[in-house]
């Protein structure tokens, strides 16, 4: 180990290289509940690609581990170290070297946050559109995982907006995919085949992101819901009525009460109307034009109102701004309730209300309270699940997710799979499939170094 630590400092310097008590807690673990979080044996800060590319060469040495780490906001633990190995830190490398206003692009480094990028891409007219909910996560880590977020609605998920990357092989090699061109038909798409892949084929050490004209103006409808199948019912027909929301979200009751709570929001509505409402839907409409997005706000009521609301609300501005950020925040307020697990299915949104009923029947079953909200307008649910018995918890997963492939869909939508979720994927998924994307795995990293433990055994 010493000689690893002594070698890595000749590749970083010494004060990038972090081993013993000097590696701090937020090193040990992301955000995922339940995981146990574990000390790598060294931290490495690299500066660069080539550097990154010798950090690998010299795991692949010496059969060493590597876990990449962004900012550490993940839900999957496929930022958890091993014990026995290296975690590269991705916190030096957050420049952002280009904003490409001709070809609507930002060329970014791994460590970059949103957050950064945000004010970067406002101050030209642009926006990078991906919205995960948590702004400090760095986008490697959002590469990594595909993060998708609220306004996938209308815009897509992580893997929709990259055009191109550069990557360090576990090999040593260092690759570039794609560039600043928006389509190409040139042999296999080795860029969306690193999106996605949680660490395991190569560490992402610089981004090219496809942005977009930022609209000058929102508004936002909260509509309530007697019951939660007729939001779900409602929710194909909003996208299919050529109103494009920026963001369509669900939000069961239970969950409304607890971030109305937890933010202190004030939005209006009757006690005699939250007293009916099990459900509510929240849309958020775009337009460069005042009076077209007025005109488009106001179908957008008549049609909520069509398809079974109980009333309609237009938000002023600020309690807008306040709901979509206490939904944002919705992980962390179940968090804050002792919420044991996450999960966040994804399937086609005429499944929705048939899922649904599923959910009721499997938390019933097993005495376990499932709340959650979601992107509806994608089809992206997502569940906290309150059961302190692993056993029955798993039970409980493993049944969700059963019934989420059943009607079509997937175990994750934009969180991964990493090590928490990895059990129910190796037995939900085809076998063929998994086999392939072990040789694909391998191709890659011949020698097994890139985050052993995620996705496979």
């Amino acid at each position: 180990m010493s000689d690893i630590a002594a070698r890595l400092e000749e590749i970083v310097g010494p004060a990038h290289v972090l081993t013993g008590e000097a590696i701090g807690d937020d090193y040990t673990h992301d955000e995922t509940l339940g995981a146990t979080p574990t000390k790598p044996a060294h931290v490495v800060r690299p500066g660069s690609a080539e550097e990154v590319a010798a950090i690998l060469v010299l795991a692949a040495e010496t059969s060493t581990p590597v876990t990449a780490r962004g900012s550490g906001s993940g839900l999957c633990g496929s930022a958890i170290p091993r014990s026995d190995g290296i975690l590269v830190s991705f916190e030096r490398m957050n420049q952002i070297l280009e904003i490409d206003t001709v070809n609507h692009v930002a060329v970014v480094q791994p460590g970059v946050t949103l957050t950064e990028l945000e004010e970067a891409t406002a101050a030209v007219g642009l926006v990078y559109p991906v919205y995960p909910g948590e702004l400090s996560a760095s986008l490697g880590g959002n590469v990594n995982t595909n993060a998708g977020g609220m306004r996938a609605v209308k815009y897509g998920v992580t893997r929709n907006h990259v055009l191109g990357l550069q990557a360090a092989l576990p090999t040593g090699e260092v690759i570039r995919t794609g560039g600043k061109f928006v389509k190409a038909s040139t042999g296999y798409d080795l860029t969306q085949l690193i999106v996605g892949s949680e660490g395991t084929l190569a560490l992402v050490t610089e981004a090219v992101l496809k942005l977009q004209p930022r609209m000058a103006e929102q508004a936002t409808l909260l509509a309530p819901f007697p019951d939660l199948a007729t939001v779900m019912g409602a929710v194909p027909k909003v996208v299919g009525s050529g109103l494009g929301p920026l963001i369509l979200e669900y939000i069961d009751a239970l969950t409304m009460g607890a971030i109305t709570y937890t933010h202190d929001l004030q939005l209006g509505i009757p006690d005699e109307i939250k007293e009916k409402a099990q459900a509510f839907l929240v849309v958020m409409l775009e337009n460069n034009s005042a009076a077209r997005l007025a005109e488009d706000l106001e179908a957008a009521g008549e049609l909520v109102t069509e398809l079974g609301a109980l009333d309609m609300y237009a938000l002023p501005g600020g309690a807008a701004r306040k709901l979509i950020e206490a939904r944002e925040k919705a992980f962390f307020t179940a968090k804050g309730a002792d919420a044991d697990d996450i999960i966040d299915t994804v399937l086609p949104r005429s499944s929705l209300p048939e899922f649904f009923t599923k959910v009721l029947q499997v938390a019933q079953s097993n005495q376990t309270l499932v709340v959650g909200c979601g992107h509806a307008g994608d089809g992206n649910v997502h569940l906290a699940v309150f059961q302190k018995d692993p056993e029955v918890r798993h039970r409980v997963l493993h049944e969700l997710f059963a019934a989420g492939m059943a009607l079509g869909g997937a175990i994750s939508g934009e969180h991964g799979i990493g090590r928490e979720k990895k059990r129910h994927f190796l037995e939900l998924e085809d076998p063929d499939k998994i086999e392939l994307m072990r040789r694909v795995k391998h191709a890659f990293d011949p020698q097994g170094i890139l985050n052993p433990g995620v996705l496979f055994d």
